[in-house]
C-alpha cells in the first residue's frame, strides 16, 4: 500500500474552515510545508499571535481530520504565529537564540547506568545526558554542542537531541541544512555533521516559524523525535534542554530515562540563582546531576592574553561545592566561542588543539567517568506497540 501523500493532506485541509468562515485555511494559505514521515503527517497554520487561543479548535479540527485518512497513523499540527497579527499570508519571524547560546573507536569504559525502570529506554543508546540551564542566554546549547564533541573526541559514539522545540539552534550550531529522510517508511534517519547524529524541530519546521505549542504537544514531539529516529549504537545521546525549568523541561526529565544530568550557569549570583532551579527540579525527579559547569567565566583579552574577571568569579564553584555536586569546569569567555557558534564550526571541531577545546574534552572526560563509574543495571524492557 503507498503512503498518504502531501497532496491528499491539502485536499482534506480544504474541508477546515478559515478564521473567515467562508474559506478554508489552504485557500487561505495557512498551512505551511508538509512534512510526512511514517505515516505521521507534521505541519503547522499560521495565524495572528494574539488570536493563537481562540483558533486552537482550528487545529483540533485540522488535526483531527487528518488523523481520520487512510494511511495516517498520527499527526502532529502546531499553530505558528504571525507575529506582526496581520493577513494570514504575512511572513512569519521567530526570536532568534541568544547570540553564545547558548565515527570514532570505542572508548574502552564500562557500560553506563541505565536509568530507573519505568521509563523506557532508547534502544542502542547507552546512556542519556540533559544539558539545561536555569534560564536562557547562558550559553547552554553552544556549551551541549561543544560537550558532545568533546566526548566524541575523546573516543565515544555521540548523538544530540534538540529539545528545545521553540528556539531550536542544533541546526546553526552545527550547520546542518535540509530535511531528514524515512528509512521504509518507518523511522527518521538523524541528520549528521562533524560525526555527530543530530536530531532537531528545526529540520521539519522552517527557521523563520514562530512557533507556539501547547504542553502535550511539545511531550508529543519530543517523544517522535527521540523514539521514532534511528540513532543506532550510540554511548551517549546529549539533550539540549529548553532553557528554564518550566513544564516542559519538568516533562521531559520525568519521561526521558536520562542517565544524568548537567547544569551550565555563569559566573554571577543571579544566574546561579536560576541553576539551583534546574538543580531542584533534577533533585525532585530523581535524575543524578553529573555536575555545575561556569560558562563566560573570565575573559582573556585576545592581544595580551590577560585573563579578566568581568562577571565576576568563582561563583558555580562554590555552589557545586556547597551542595556536593561535581564542578566540572570553568570555559572561558571568548570571541572565538561565539563567532563559531554563529558559524556552525564549533571550537572542539574547528580548533581541536586549542585550550579551549581542551576544556571541553576534559569536561566530557569528568561526564563519561561519572556515566561509566556507576554500576550497570538491567536496561527495562522496550515494548514496541
Amino acid at each position: 500500500m503507498t503512503g498518504v501523500t502531501k497532496e491528499q493532506v491539502l485536499e482534506t485541509l480544504r474541508t477546515v474552515r478559515g478564521p473567515d468562515l467562508e474559506h478554508d485555511i489552504v485557500e487561505l494559505g495557512m498551512v505551511s510545508d508538509v512534512f510526512i514521515s511514517d505515516g505521521k503527517v507534521y505541519f503547522s497554520i499560521t495565524v495572528p499571535a494574539e488570536r493563537a487561543k481562540e483558533l486552537e479548535p482550528l487545529r483540533q479540527a485540522a488535526e483531527r481530520v487528518i488523523r481520520e485518512m487512510p494511511g495516517v497513523n498520527g499527526a502532529l499540527v502546531a499553530l505558528t504565529a504571525d507575529k506582526k497579527g496581520g493577513s494570514a499570508n504575512a511572513p512569519v519571524s521567530r526570536p532568534q537564540p541568544q547570540a553564545g547560546h547558548g565515527h570514532h573507536g570505542h572508548a574502552h569504559a564500562q557500560q553506563p547506568q541505565q536509568p530507573r525502570t519505568g521509563k523506557i529506554g532508547v534502544p542502542g543508546v547507552k546512556a542519556i545526558v540533559a544539558v539545561a540551564s536555569g534560564k536562557g542566554g547562558v550559553g547552554k546549547s553552544t556549551t551541549a554542542v561543544n560537550l558532545a564533541l568533546g566526548l566524541q573526541a575523546n573516543g565515544l559514539k555521540v548523538g544530540i537531541l534538540d529539545a528545545d522545540i521553540y528556539g531550536p539552534s542544533m541546526p546553526r550550531l552545527l550547520k546542518i541544512s535540509g530535511r531528514p529522510t524515512q528509512i521504509d517508511g518507518r523511522t527518521i534517519n538523524p541528520m549528521e555533521n562533524y560525526g555527530i547524529k543530530v536530531m532537531s524541530m528545526g529540520f521539519l519546521v522552517d527557521e523563520e516559524t514562530a512557533m507556539i505549542w501547547r504542553g502535550p504537544m511539545v511531550q508529543s514531539a519530543l517523544m517522535q523525535m527521540l523514539r521514532e529516529v534511528a540513532w543506532g549504537e550510540l554511548d551517549v545521546l546529549v539533550v539540549d534542554m529548553p532553557p528554564g525549568t518550566g513544564d516542559a523541561q519538568l516533562t521531559m526529565a520525568q519521561q526521558v530515562p536520562l542517565a544524568g544530568a548537567v547544569i551550565v550557569s555563569t559566573p554571577q549570583d543571579l544566574a546561579l540563582i536560576d541553576a539551583r532551579k534546574g538543580l531542584n527540579m533534577f533533585k525532585k525527579v530523581e535524575v543524578p546531576v553529573l555536575g555545575i559547569i561556569e560558562n563566560m567565566s573570565y575573559f582573556i583579552a585576545p592581544d595580551t592574553g590577560t585573563r579578566y574577571d568581568i562577571f565576576g568569579h568563582g561563583g558555580a564553584r562554590k555552589e557545586a561545592e556547597r551542595i556536593d555536586v561535581p564542578f566540572l569546569g570553568e570555559v572561558p569567555l571568548t570571541i572565538n566561542i561565539r563567532e563559531t557558534s554563529d558559524a556552525g564550526t564549533p571550537l572542539v571541531a574547528s580548533e581541536p588543539n586549542g585550550i579551549v577545546a581542551g576544556i571541553y574534552k576534559d569536561i566530557a572526560a569528568k561526564v563519561w567517568q561519572q556515566l561509566s563509574g556507576q554500576p550497570q543495571r538491567d536496561a527495562p524492557a522496550i515494548v514496541f506497540e
